[in-house]
């Protein structure tokens, strides 16, 4: 880290620092907090998930079930939709009802906001 000055302007004491020694100091802290979240056993995915996810062209629901390494029938089963049913949502021919969507994240174990 290189020199930091210590300056009092009207009575406050300030610290004045390099921004690149700011925006540093800045990603330790997030670096910390995400290995405290990870010892304390949050979920971490992968790389190629995340690629995938952002990738607009592909069902996010889609994307989820073989992550979390479903067939569309066990999916469908464990969320009590039937297989056709799922199989529009996931190509985007229906956009799946409120109790449908909130029964395939609870399966999938993601938040709603994970699959819209």
């Amino acid at each position: 880290m290189a020199e930091v000055q210590k300056i009092t302007i009207e009575g406050n004491n300030y610290v004045l620092l390099r921004e690149a020694d700011y925006d540093d100091m800045l990603d330790s802290l997030h670096a910390r907090a995400i290995m405290a979240g990870v010892e304390a056993g949050e979920e971490t995915y992968p790389h190629e998930l995340i690629v995938a996810l952002s990738d607009e062209s592909q069902s996010r629901l889609r994307v989820w079930r073989k992550y979390r390494g479903l067939t569309m029938k066990a999916l469908a089963e464990k969320a009590g939709i039937s297989q056709p049913y799922l199989s529009d949502i996931e190509n985007g021919k229906a956009d799946g009802s409120i109790s449908a969507i909130k029964a395939l994240a609870a399966v999938l174990d993601v938040d709603i906001d994970d699959l819209v």
